[in-house]
Formats: structure tokens, sequence, C-alpha cells
């Protein structure tokens, strides 16, 4: 066995996973695993540059990772960061201060490579299902970016583009520096028509249609769950693979929308990072099944973080 270590590095969240890793079969075995909400992408939808504060935020979490790591004794060590970094000019700033905490670069990897990852972490565990149809579609809604991918037992084809919770949110619901709470009709109908055009623009290179399972990742669509299940709190033994509805993700979303800050937070399995974001990522899902027609959505706790670990085993 291989002690591996991934950290995951996106628009709104870093996350970490720390697992004895089977060469030879690619199984990977949990030692810690661990999410922190920094919302690097935060302003970089409007400035094109990663500010200060998320840096240090940012930063502040790779220090906590790194003793993590190191206690845990990880051989190999994989950072991968996402959209944010994709399209900030002070990238390099951020290269060089994790390289001095963790010991690593980072690779600011393609949408295309994070569709390849998160489609490997996803469906690693479904094979050989008989409730499950292949082709799957795995939708990974991020905080900057969604990744879609088309495949079975390899990746048929995938495309990143540029929806996100984060992104929509600051993109059409925030007036004067503070999120509208709840949002007026016309900025949920601006975001849905940006949502709607990005699926377009997925649908030049990705067949969506063609998929029997869609398998939904990241914090939305796990939040989404969470709440469906009317969890306490949150759970990821109950969220991962279960299935929602396209009714229940409806009846959720539209309560999202409807509601206010103080309400989003008084849910019990609702993280305080999601809280201004969470009504946009449950719109993105939702669009997404509305347009393939899909009545359900498995839910995978198992993404783009088991992708990098299994790539290092």
């Amino acid at each position: 066995m291989t002690r591996v270590a991934a950290v995951d590095c996106g628009t709104n969240s870093i996350r970490l996973l720390v697992a004895d890793a089977d060469p030879r079969t690619g199984e990977l075995v949990d030692l810690d695993r661990r999410m922190t909400i920094v919302r690097l992408g935060q302003g970089v939808d409007r400035t094109g540059r990663l500010a200060p504060e998320a840096l240090e935020r940012t930063f502040a979490a790779c220090r906590e990772y790194a003793a993590v790591v190191k206690e845990l004794g990880a051989q190999r060590l994989r950072f991968v960061a996402t959209s944010a970094s994709r399209d900030a000019e002070n990238r390099d700033e951020f290269v060089r201060g994790v390289l001095d905490i963790l010991g690593v670069e980072p690779e600011v990897i393609t949408g295309e490579q994070e569709a390849a990852f998160s489609f490997t972490g996803a469906t690693k565990e479904l094979t050989g299902r008989d409730d499950l149809t292949r082709p799957y579609l795995v939708v990974d809604i991020g905080g900057g970016s969604t990744e879609f991918v088309v495949g079975d037992d390899r990746v048929r084809a995938a495309r990143s583009v540029d929806v996100g919770c984060v992104r929509m949110t600051e993109r059409h619901l925030v007036v004067d520096g503070k999120v509208t709470d709840p949002p007026t009709e016309g900025q949920i109908a601006a975001m849905r028509a940006d949502i709607e055009a990005a699926l377009d623009l997925a649908e030049r290179t990705v067949p969506l249609r063609e998929a029997h399972t869609l398998v939904g990742l990241a914090g939305s669509v796990t939040t989404v769950s969470a709440i469906a299940q009317g969890l306490p709190a949150y759970d990821s033994a109950a969220i991962h693979h279960s299935r929602v509805s396209h009714d229940e993700v409806r009846e959720i979303t539209e309560r999202l929308l409807r509601s206010t800050h103080a309400e989003r937070a008084a849910i019990g399995a609702m993280h305080p990072g999601r809280v201004d974001v969470i009504a946009a990522g449950a719109l993105v899902l939702l669009a997404i099944m509305e347009r393939i027609g899909a009545r359900e959505v498995v839910v995978s706790e198992h993404d783009i973080l088991d992708g990098i670990g299994w790539s290092l085993a």
C-alpha cells in the first residue's frame, strides 16, 4: 500500500484526502478527508485577480493541511487547482505560496482534465451495479465552473463551462457589494439565461441527452441531498449514493431562491460558507436535470479528490 495525499483547490473550497492506495487495484482507504471554505475565487469574475484576503485564507488552510500530511506520513502528494486559479492574472503568487507551504507546485489543470478526474472519482465504485444504466453523465458543479463528462468504462466526451455557484452569485445576485436576499425575479431570470447558454455550449461537445444515469458531485449537489433527506446535520454516509428526484430538486431550489440568508443558515446541514451561494448552485443542478429530462440524480461524495488520489496509486 502507498500512502497518498490529494488536495483539490477550487473556487469556493479547498479539500484534502489522505488515503492508503493499493497500486494493483487503485483502491483507496481513507485516513483523513476534510474541507475548508476559503472562497479563493472571491471577485475573480469581476477583477480577473485573486484577492489578497482570499489568498491568505487559502494559505492558512494549506498550512493546516501540511501538518496533517506530515503527521500521517504521506509518501506522495498532488495538489490540483481549478477554475479560479485558471482565470486569475496573479496565479503565480498563488503557486509560489502553495509551493512554500506544501513543497509541491499546484497543477493548474484544464477544465477537461478536471472533468476526467471527476469522472474517475465518481464512477469507479459504480462499475458493475445493475441498478444504474450506463452511459453516465457526471456533473461537477463547482464554485466557478461546472464540468460535464459522459462515459461508461472511460470518458467519451467532456467539457467545462464557466457557470458555478460562486460565479453565478457574484455575477447576478450581488448589488453594491451585497447579495440580494432573496433575489428578484429579474435576477433569477438572468441567472437562468446564463446557465442555459452554458448548457448550449456544453452540448456542442458532450452528448448530454445520451446519458442514462446522472451523477452529481460537489457541495451544491450534496447539500441539496442533505436538505431532501431532512438531515439535522451534514452526514456524508447518508448522502453518498443517495438519490434525489427532479421534483425534490425543483422544490428545494424554489425554496432556496425564496429564502433569506437567516432561513438558509438555519438549515441544519448547511455549511456556513455555502449560505450565500447554495441557491445558485441548486439552480444549476435543476437546469441540467430539466435539459436532459433526468428523473433523479445519484449523489456522490467521491469526486475529483478521489480521482487525484487514484492517479497517485
